[in-house]
């Protein structure tokens, strides 16, 4: 790492430290993330990791859950928690004095959770009940459906919220053994990002999460298999969402960075193909875009559109159109300067934001194993040519078969195989 501010100590158990000193900000942003997430979960425990992640915040044996919002508040700090595909992630932000506070707090739910029998019981009422509200918002719920209609045999399909069948008869010994399994030190990366000093930092690690034991197994990594269906869920919705894309690259293919220009250029903003030929030249939809998500084992371009259901083969057929043409003609060289500059200035503009490197650093440990340093990011990206970007269009949508699935006023849900 070049960046002096940026500094890096691994633990003798594994337990990987890293802390980005920030000059003139008042406060840290800091973080513990673990390397394992929905897609490390058996069908048979779909959407553990996600009530684990509420269960720790219910009590442990040093702290009620009263306690722990109470410790946070009295000293005006932030705490916050989340769990993706594949990691999971427990954030803080206080005040310098307050470091080592926060880390007691957190290492200990991590560590010493009760997973009392009465409270997850509670819990897993809270979390079906989201999984309802999932279900009832439409724009989100549709990205689900199309995840499981590309990616059916692979956990990178399912949501992360799992299934409400194996969340209802989630019991503790099932977290219980979760936790053993999964929060292990080799899985651990503590991030800090602002008014911090590395070596107190790591040294308050040290204390609390020294002694921790065991290793932990790394992932069987498989590429999903892709198919290309058509997934229609019917809702009483007034609009149609819909979903609409293919496989694309994982998170260390060399092509992630032309994927990410052909996003800005179709669908990643105001300026975009897809959202000037169908939003604004014909009034046809009122949000369109698209998103390039990269995983470990693989990732998808979706585009992604709400509209009337009487319009939505013809939003669908244009947005298929403008893939198809770039995938033929290529990108403009003025479309790459724009996407450049976008880039560079997202990175720029995030550097303001504490929260934004602290998981700048955290992803860049899970994904790389090091530091990518934001000058390197641009440089990637000012990298990419014309030529890159009309042979990636290709290989993504040369084939002119993608997966589909809305969410919608239909008679009835339906999937229909168009390819495999």
């Amino acid at each position: 790492m070049s960046d002096p501010r940026v500094r890096e100590t691994t633990l003798a158990n594994g337990v990987r430290v890293v802390t980005e000193q920030v000059p003139h900000v008042q406060s840290v942003a800091m973080g513990i993330r673990l390397d394992s997430g929905a897609r490390d979960e058996p069908d048979e425990l779909a959407g553990i990791s996600h009530v684990l992640e509420h269960m720790v915040f219910k009590g442990t044996k040093r702290r009620t859950a009263r306690d722990i919002a109470e410790e946070f508040d009295a000293v005006g700090g932030q705490l916050d928690a989340f769990t993706s595909k594949e990691y999971t992630g427990y954030s803080a932000r206080v005040l310098p004095e307050h470091v080592p506070l926060a880390l007691d707090i957190l290492t200990d739910m991590l560590r010493h959770p009760l997973l009392d029998e009465s409270e997850l019981e509670l819990e897993k009422s809270v979390i079906l009940e989201e999984y309802k509200s999932l279900e009832d918002a439409p724009e989100e719920y549709v990205h689900d459906v199309f995840s499981r209609t590309l990616w059916p045999r692979h956990p990178l399909g399912r949501p992360v919220i799992g299934n409400p069948e194996v969340i209802s008869r989630l019991t503790r010994a099932d977290l219980l053994e979760h936790l053993t399994a999964n929060y292990l030190p080799g899985r651990l990366i503590c991030v800090a990002a602002g008014n911090v000093e590395h070596d107190l930092f790591a040294s308050e690690l040290q204390r609390q999460l020294g002694d921790l034991e065991g290793g932990g197994e790394g992932r069987l990594l498989t590429a999903p298999e892709s198919v290309l269906e058509k997934c229609l869920v019917s809702r009483p919705t007034e609009q149609a969402h819909f979903c609409m894309g293919t496989a694309a690259v994982d998170e260390n293919d060399p092509d992630r960075w032309a994927v990410r220009v052909l996003n800005l250029v179709l669908g990643g903003g105001m300026s975009s193909r897809l959202f000037q030929e169908i939003r604004e030249k014909r009034g046809l939809c009122y949000s369109i875009g698209s998103e390039a998500v990269s995983y470990r084992e693989g990732g998808m371009f979706v585009v992604y559109a709400d509209t009337s259901p009487e319009q939505l083969d013809a939003v669908r057929d244009l947005a298929r159109q403008e893939m198809m043409n770039v995938a033929q003609n290529g990108i403009t060289a003025g479309e790459l300067e724009r996407a450049r500059n976008q880039v560079r200035a997202a990175m720029l503009l995030s550097l303001d934001d504490l929260g934004s490197r602290m998981n700048r650093l955290a992803r860049s440990l899970l994904y790389h194993g090091r530091v990518i340093e934001p000058e390197e990011l641009v440089a990637c990206i000012e990298a990419v040519t014309l030529e890159d970007t009309r042979r990636v269009a290709h290989r993504l949508f040369g084939g002119g078969e993608f997966a589909f699935a809305a969410v919608g006023p239909f008679k009835k849900r339906r999937r229909a195989a168009t390819k495999k």
